[in-house]
């Protein structure tokens, strides 16, 4: 492992950290279960979702699967060690959910519980705040074959493997998420299949929506009523979505975007209600029967932070008349209701996901959250980027990356300077990883993983971002 006490490979700090960030501001980075364990069979771990969607033909890019991943399974004192070199004051991780609860329902699997025992005990004794989310899309598949999200029921399970978790480690962890990204699992998974377990349904996916959520609801007060000292919440993926134009129908796209990318969400959480153009624009999809009484005060349930992933912006505009769509960010079956929407591009920097580049558009979004819903402790749970990497003398340098980290945590300075209570920021990702429908074809991590030896190498981001973490802040611009 290279040392990340070595200098930055850019020189964005020689002048003293200007820019300093709050007392106690929790610098980390984060992962999910299922892109980095591995161990797909052993300790009693049964299949999830993605398990029977990437060993599906033609699903997954290449046909690979996250049967081995990172091997952070195998390798997890070793990763957790690398976290503490790196000076990283908190990490955030998923507990896969058929690793505790093969089926689904029923006992917790003793092995998989201690596995995050382990975890959760060699991060406290490395001075690293364990940040734990209970879902991050790995459902195991016998609920899946019971109908997965679009049922009801699903939501009472969660709420069951929730307090299976408490009960193991919250004497331990402080911080609990809930969920991560509903918006994906819903209208990815189940909206346009790109992501597990691969349903094209709109109807089915606005109710995966609502039972995800009713699931956070269920679960945040189970755990609010085992584990009151908890700092409980949700992380969500939002996007500051721009008409391309001031013309009208450009305006009524962003509108109906901007309800199903990011009102679907915040508002039943923050509000206790769904937005009332989202059901009209949806009234050909669902009639939202599915909503019982008491649904949404359940959803509601009061929490203590929110996070937030951020990535890029949205910009879209009204259909042309006898022209195909610009652009669809995954399919058009993503936005039930809204297929017509064309989302444009601007010829700005991407990412090697092809994501505009956009970093104003953190504070845009941060800022929109705190004045327009919650006075509630913010965090970013997720942000980073995908480009292509490569090894050269045993470094990489990942100067895309970086300046990426770079304009981002300034936009998260600018935040708070402009009164957002923002208390921490995960990068993503801890290190290369399975990414999804990608496979092993896109790199998020600070750390380079060859997947063949699971060699790992701290990149340039790593070490510059571990000075950031040490000096709390940047060198003015």
């Amino acid at each position: 492992m290279s040392n990340p006490s070595h200098p930055p490979a850019v020189g964005v700090l020689d002048q003293g950290p200007e820019l300093t960030f709050p007392p106690g501001f929790l610098w980390g980075a984060a992962t999910a279960a299922y892109q980095i364990e591995g161990a797909a069979t052993e300790g009693g771990r049964a299949p999830s979702i993605w398990d029977t969607f990437s060993h599906t033909e033609g699903r997954v890019i290449g046909g690979h699967t996250g049967d081995v991943a990172c091997d952070h399974y195998h390798r997890m004192p070793d990763d957790v060690r690398l976290m503490a070199d790196l000076g990283l004051k908190s990490y955030r991780f998923s507990v896969s959910w058929p690793r505790v609860q093969p089926g689904g329902s029923g006992p917790a699997n003793p092995e998989g519980l201690d596995f995050y025992r382990r975890l959760v005990d060699e991060l406290l004794a490395n001075g690293i705040e364990p940040w734990l989310t209970l879902y991050h899309w790995d459902l195991p598949q016998p609920l899946e074959d019971a109908g997965g999200w679009p049922a009801r029921d699903t939501a009472g399970r969660f709420a069951d493997y929730a307090q299976l978790v408490a009960d193991a480690l919250g004497d331990r962890v402080k911080y609990w998420t809930t969920l991560n990204e509903p918006w994906c699992s819903a209208f990815l998974g189940y909206g346009s299949g790109v992501h597990a377990p691969g349903r094209s349904d709109g109807a089915d996916a606005v109710r995966a929506g609502h039972h995800l959520m009713l699931g956070h609801g269920l679960a945040v007060q189970a755990l609010r009523a085992s584990r009151p000292q908890a700092q409980l919440g949700i992380t969500v993926n939002l996007y500051p979505v721009t008409p391309a134009s001031d013309a009208p129908g450009d305006v009524d796209a962003a509108r109906r975007i901007d309800a199903l990318a990011n009102r679907f969400f915040l508002d039943p959480v923050l509000r206790g209600s769904y937005p009332a153009d989202l059901a009209a624009d949806l009234r050909e999809v669902t009639d939202f029967g599915h909503v019982r009484e008491g649904d949404l005060a359940v959803i509601s349930t009061p929490l203590d932070l929110v996070g937030v992933n951020y990535y890029s912006r949205h910009v879209v505009a009204a259909p042309v008349e006898g022209a195909e769509p610009e652009k669809y960010w995954r399919a058009p079956s993503c936005w039930p209701g809204s297929e017509d929407v064309r989302f444009v591009t601007r010829g700005v920097p991407v990412t090697d996901m092809d994501w505009e580049i956009d970093a104003p558009g953190l504070v845009e979004t941060l800022r929109r959250v705190h004045e327009e819903y919650t006075d509630l402790p913010l965090y970013v749970t997720e942000n980073g980027s995908a480009f292509v990497d490569t090894v050269a003398d045993g470094r990489v340098d990942d100067v895309d990356r970086l300046a990426y980290f770079d304009a981002h945590l300034r936009a998260s300075h600018e935040a708070i300077e402009a009164g957002v209570p923002l208390r921490g920021y995960f990068a993503w990702s801890l290190m290369d990883n399975f990414e999804w429908a990608w496979g092993y074809t896109k790199r998020f991590g600070m750390v380079w993983v060859d997947y063949d030896t699971q060699a790992r190498i701290p990149k340039s981001s790593a070490r510059w971002y571990a000075e950031v973490i040490r000096r709390n802040g940047l060198a003015a611009q």
